[in-house]
């Protein structure tokens, strides 16, 4: 009985911030709040839909498939879009869910433009990896082999994952992040992929950018002090006896 009061205290400290921000700025703002989300599961169900018909899934390929044989140029092309592009062999509620919750309290938190940049790098940084690991070959740990440069590259999942991460370092969720970073860990140690190799390298991306950004504000910290409060001693406190003002 003593321990439900202790983990509501830590669930408080873990979530509280971030509970708040988001009640607070969807109060403030209604679903305006979220409208970079719903665009990009409307975006997501419309493009679910196109490549599952005979004249549709050619030009969702042409536009937003990216495998790792493609010219680099294409390949940054396409990017952009696959992000919004399902995987074929995946039910299309869970990238729809991801999205929902994760872009929506990412917007919340980050504001559109932040959230876009942060979801394009880390699916950016997933796609690169591809290529870099590819080239490495399945040799080393961070290669890859020859085979999954012939696998269409798309879906949310890198973006998701990046911005999870993003989202808790920034709200001090330090046990939520570090619960995401394990599970895609783990997700790699059971089942070896692209797409989990991917999930990895969008976590490495994003933790520099957070440590950059830490390093930078420690930085301005310590060339921009805070103004400084000296305590009063027995001669500053006010005018003593025999004293003028």
């Amino acid at each position: 009985m003593n321990r439900l009061p202790a983990l509501r205290r830590a669930a408080v400290r873990e979530w509280g911030p971030l509970f708040t921000a988001v009640r607070q700025r969807l109060a403030a703002r209604g679903v305006r709040a979220l409208a970079l989300t719903l665009t990009a599961v409307a975006l997501t169900a419309v493009i679910q839909v196109t490549q599952n018909q005979a004249w549709g899934y050619r030009p969702v390929q042409n536009l937003g498939a990216v495998r790792a044989e493609d010219p680099l140029a294409l390949a940054l092309l396409r990017t952009p879009l696959s992000l919004f592009v399902p995987a074929l062999d995946l039910p299309v509620w869970g990238a729809l869910a991801q999205i929902l919750l994760v872009f929506g309290v990412a917007e919340v938190c980050l504001g559109r433009w932040r959230t876009l940049a942060v979801a394009y790098g880390a699916t950016l940084a997933g796609t690169l990896y591809a290529r870099v690991g590819v080239a490495l070959g399945p040799g080393t740990f961070p290669g890859l082999p020859a085979s999954d440069a012939q696998v269409v590259d798309t879906g949310p999942s890198a973006a998701v994952v990046g911005l999870a991460v993003y989202v808790c370092h920034q709200r001090r969720a330090w046990f939520t992040g570090a619960l995401v970073v394990l599970a895609m860990v783990v997700e790699v140690l059971v089942k070896d992929n692209l797409a989990g190799r991917e999930h990895l390298a969008a976590i490495a991306a994003v933790l520099v950018v957070c440590g950059v950004r830490e390093w930078l504000g420690r930085r301005r910290g310590s060339r921009n002090p805070g103004p400084v409060v000296r305590a009063c001693g027995p001669a500053e406190v006010g005018p003593g006896p025999g004293r003028r003002r």
